[in-house]
């Protein structure tokens, strides 16, 4: 079955996104916007949408997909609340960045049915920067977007296959993995950078104020590792709260790091881990189960 109709709820940066993308690439079905109103308004001067709602059961209507790009907690509350709504063909699918807590809901809402109404997912792509005036059609080339199927869920039919094929046109390199590993993983390769962007900006500001030449003395490095301190609290306190073991797993072990390297400033051991630092960027690996262009039952 043709998706003739998109519904977006939540038309911000990820949201605006993806619906600029689908039109980049050809895509000539209906693309639903659900915010608030003055959100709509600006979706709808820069083309992201068709239509808008302010109601999420007004703005499912009649769509084959329906794609959840709020903060986490906000997608929870939306797959208890329009789960038991939608028609039975219909694909509800999300973009957040923890999914435990969400397939949790999933389940409850669905039960043994919930391969064939939802698919987990969550594009790891992003600025520091949100709202739809940020939106970029390009935003998800060449960024992993992982998914988190349930068991024996076959995401390459159907109506989830064809959704899959439009993210795999944007460019973007599918990965499929468990929930918890997923997010074990993305608490070390993106919740704890924000952390410790956060944490160093703010840090910054106690030692030296807030109008300290500090980005333009300290030059490309501290510009990058402060750029995502920037990124709006609403977002990272879902994922702090949907992914807190994993978090505080990740900064307690880099904490230890950082005490071995403080009381290591004139030994050999500072040296052992530079040494073992650039390990790191010796490969650059695909994300697990990358599969871009291929299709698994």
């Amino acid at each position: 079955m043709a998706i003739r109709q998109i519904t977006i709820v939540g038309v911000g940066l990820i949201g605006g996104s993806f619906s600029l993308a689908l039109r980049r690439q050809g895509f000539t079905g209906r693309i639903v916007g659900c915010d608030r109103a003055a959100v709509l308004d600006r979706a709808l001067v820069r083309g992201a949408i068709d239509e808008g709602f302010s109601h999420p059961f007004e703005a499912t209507r009649g769509s084959q997909v329906v794609l959840i790009a709020t903060p986490v907690l906000g997608i929870i509350d939306l797959i208890h609340r329009l789960g038991p709504t939608l028609p039975a063909k219909t694909l509800l699918t999300d973009v957040g960045s923890t999914k435990s807590e969400v397939l949790e809901q999933a389940r409850a809402v669905f039960g043994k049915n919930t391969g064939a109404h939802f698919l987990a997912g969550h594009p790891m792509a992003g600025k520091e920067q949100s709202g739809i005036e940020f939106a970029d059609a390009e935003l998800f080339r060449g960024a992993a977007w992982f998914l988190t199927p349930v068991r024996g869920q076959k995401i390459y039919e159907g109506v989830s296959g064809e959704f899959l094929d439009w993210v795999d046109r944007m460019g973007a390199r599918i990965a499929s993995l468990d929930a918890h590993e997923h997010d074990r993983l993305c608490a070390w390769i993106s919740h704890l950078p924000q952390m410790i962007s956060t944490a160093l900006a703010a840090t910054l500001v106690d030692e030296y104020g807030q109008e300290a030449p500090l980005l333009e003395a300290g030059g490309r490095v501290l510009r990058e590792m402060t750029r995502t301190s920037s990124s709006p609290y609403s977002v990272w306190r879902d994922i702090a709260l949907t992914n807190k073991k994993p978090l505080q797993d990740a900064i307690s072990k880099l904490e230890q790091r950082l005490a071995h390297i403080r009381e290591n400033l004139d030994t050999r051991e500072l040296a052992m881990e530079f040494e073992r630092a650039r390990e790191l960027r010796k490969a650059e690996p695909q994300p697990p189960g990358a599969e871009r262009g291929q299709r698994k039952n």
